[in-house]
């Protein structure tokens, strides 16, 4: 069953007829897929040589189907479909979020299915056949959406392998791989070995094969909150040995004892070094936390992190972790012994809960990737065989080559794998949960006006400058951006920067436009780290740096988001710009000003071009206090200028505005052009 529905134009639509189009004909362009290969014959996909990332056709109506409640191979299933469709010609959108504003702003005539096998059926003549993937071998579900790019096929579980080899779909399995592979690295070695050479070498796809099943959020209704820290503490100031009862749990299989953020928006959760169990007086479990000790009790350990050679797990934000007792049947008396500190919430059940530790499948960007014929691969900079591979993949690829999607050691490995792909001149596009990106890149950005700049001498004042990070993850642009921040009813009160990705330009122009379309006077968008792409300028070859920033100047300015934010470092530890570096900056990407992450307030000249240490918060009281000691040092003879890093998945406009109406008539809260622009006059520096 269907339902039609066509909205009427809005002010803001996401696709727009009248907007600048990509590639003019006389530019040299070829479809995804290798130098000199043959183009499949339905894709309409544009890829100039001077373009970072493809055009796809503009779409005329889409069907849309809603696959947000559906199990992940049908999500696997359905995203891979509407790859292979949307190369010709973007006609499938898919739902995959609780909330999807893009779609409900949607002015494109459209048709709602009820069934997504509505839609699969309707596509079905596009389908060559079935790529069937390896439940015991997560990572074959990346090789198998590789094939199916290269052979027209959708990926499917072995369970959908008999539903669509069966009537009425009767379609064929073209490659089943279940029993090839030993393991991971087996599977991309195979995959680099015959399939690499058939691939586009333009763009490099990394996504995890699977991901937690969906966890309602919160607390389960089944626990008890028996411990909570109330105050702010940052400092293990509360490290002790904490004692509880839990005698009332007992009755059932097991105990669980979960570890939260009591303060979700700072970023310093329960940090838990040793647990002791006792039950009738006799020890049950004893353990310290990242230890192999600790591996028999820890039930789901979520977004949790036990880093190497720490003595602690902690889970901070909106991350949790669950730990399994099971006492004898006959107990009596439990007891729990915990050592732990800062801001902790400790809940206690006894009704065995989801765990994040299911895993399945995933569709975000696949169809991306089998539209485009990327390889897809999942490699960690942390294991040397996978490190080697990871790197023959790199030294295959031109400089400047994207690497869209995350890495498989997370956050601790970012550092790490950001450096070693910016080592290979090559960037990095977050974007693993970016979803529906073969119909954004079928929209084409739109003229804005220039934002202008009052033009004004600079005072003895405090100058202050705000940016939200995260704005070169592509799926935060499309989600928490929209939806919890530019929401916010305090954004326009006061001055922001928000950096965003320039090359929104290419992958999503309707994202940008609507940004550029809804921004106040006080809303500046500036290009997230390090510019039009993430990496880090410190390990980039100095070969390749200005060709990089030249070609990367070009998103800069069509975007107006000509100040970049940038994150330069050395493994894990800041490090300023050198003077070739920030010089470049200044020559080939003509950049008035650095926004520099890390570090304490400060503007430093360097290579002619001023770089403006950031100082990062986590709350709002973090802001007051970092600008009140900022002034106690400050003689009020000459201006101050102070550039603050705004957490972005802690922290909104509202808690941007709080600080400023903290703020007295010596401070001066400007966007950060007009910062730059005050920055030169006091420096001495013409006006760029």
């Amino acid at each position: 069953m269907i339902r039609k529905a066509t909205i009427a134009s809005l002010a803001l639509s996401l696709l727009c007829s009248t907007a600048l189009s990509f590639g003019a004909s006389a530019e040299p362009s070829e479809t995804a897929g290798t130098a000199g290969q043959k183009p499949s014959p339905k894709s309409t996909i544009q890829w100039p040589a001077h373009q970072a990332l493809p055009s796809f056709a503009r779409a005329e109506r889409l069907d849309v189907a809603n696959v947000r409640e559906q199990p992940g191979d049908v999500k696997l299933l359905m995203t891979t479909l509407q790859g292979l469709v949307n190369r010709e010609k973007p006609r499938i959108y898919l739902i995959q979020n609780e909330n999807d504003p893009w779609f409900e702003n949607m002015s494109l005539p459209h048709t709602v299915y009820d069934s997504y096998l509505d839609l699969f059926n309707k596509y079905r003549k596009a389908v060559k056949g079935l790529i069937v993937y390896d439940p015991d071998v997560p990572d074959s579900i990346n090789v198998a959406t590789t094939l199916a790019g290269l052979k027209d096929a959708v990926v499917v579980s072995p369970e959908w392998a008999d539903t669509l080899t069966a009537a009425p779909y009767n379609l064929q399995v073209l490659d089943d791989l279940r029993g090839r592979f030993e393991g991971k690295l087996d599977a991309y070695q195979w995959q680099y070995d015959q399939l690499w050479s058939l691939t586009t070498h333009r763009m490099l796809i990394g996504l995890s094969p699977n991901t937690s099943i969906p966890i309602p959020p919160g607390i389960p209704d089944t626990f008890d909150t028996i411990a909570e820290e109330t105050r702010q503490l940052r400092d293990a100031s509360n490290r002790d040995t904490y004692e509880y009862d839990l005698s009332s749990y007992l009755g059932e299989d097991a105990v669980y004892v979960r570890f939260d953020d009591s303060f979700p928006q700072d970023g310093w959760g329960p940090a838990v070094h040793a647990i002791s169990v006792e039950a009738d007086g006799q020890t049950i479990a004893r353990f310290d936390t990242n230890t192999p000790e600790e591996e028999a009790y820890l039930y789901d350990r979520q977004g949790s992190k036990a880093l190497p050679g720490a003595d602690h797990r902690f889970a901070d934000n909106g991350n949790y972790f669950v730990y399994e007792f099971k006492p004898p049947a006959d107990a009596k008396k439990l007891t729990i012994s915990i050592e732990m500190w800062n801001q902790f919430k400790v809940s206690v059940g006894n009704v065995r809960p989801l765990s994040s530790e299911q895993r399945e499948p995933y569709g975000y960007l696949r169809d991306y990737a089998v539209a485009n014929k990327a390889m897809v691969f999942w490699l960690s900079t942390d294991v040397p065989e996978q490190r080697a591979l990871f790197e023959k993949i790199l030294s295959d690829v031109e400089p400047g080559t994207p690497y869209l999607g995350w890495f498989s050691n997370d956050f601790e490995g970012e550092a790490a794998s950001v450096d070693l792909l910016s080592s290979y001149s090559v960037f990095t596009l977050a974007a693993d949960w970016f979803h529906n990106m073969t119909v954004f890149s079928g929209t084409r950005p739109e003229k804005v006006k220039d934002r202008k700049l009052v033009k004004a001498k600079p005072e003895n004042k405090i100058y202050v400058t705000f940016t939200f990070g995260e704005g070169d993850n592509l799926q935060y642009d499309e989600n928490h951006m929209r939806e919890i921040l530019w929401e916010d009813p305090a954004r326009g009160q006061v001055p922001i920067n928000w950096t965003s990705s320039p090359l929104l330009y290419d992958a999503a122009p309707a994202i940008l436009n609507y940004y550029r379309q809804t921004a106040t006077d006080n809303d500046l968008l500036v290009a997230g780290p390090s510019g039009a792409g993430y990496f880090s300028p410190h390990p980039w070859p100095e070969t390749t740096f200005p060709d990089f920033l030249k070609k990367g100047y070009r998103y800069m300015k069509e975007t107006g988001m000509t100040i970049p934010m940038v994150i330069n470092r050395e493994g894990t530890t800041d490090v300023p710009l050198t003077e070739e570096e920030a010089a470049a900056y200044g020559k080939y990407a003509k950049v008035p000003g650095i926004l520099l992450a890390g570090g304490s307030f400060g503007i430093n000249i360097v290579g002619g071009v001023p770089v403006s240490n950031q100082k990062g918060i986590g709350t709002v009281q973090d802001g007051k206090n970092a600008l009140a000691d900022a002034k106690a040092g400050w003689d009020g003879k000459s201006p101050l200028f102070l550039s603050v890093g705004v957490n972005a998945w802690g922290m909104r406009p509202s808690d941007v505005l709080a600080i400023a109406e903290s703020l007295g008539p010596e401070y001066e809260v400007v966007a950060a052009d007009r910062y730059f622009s005050l920055v030169r006059q006091a420096y001495g520096l013409k006006p760029q």
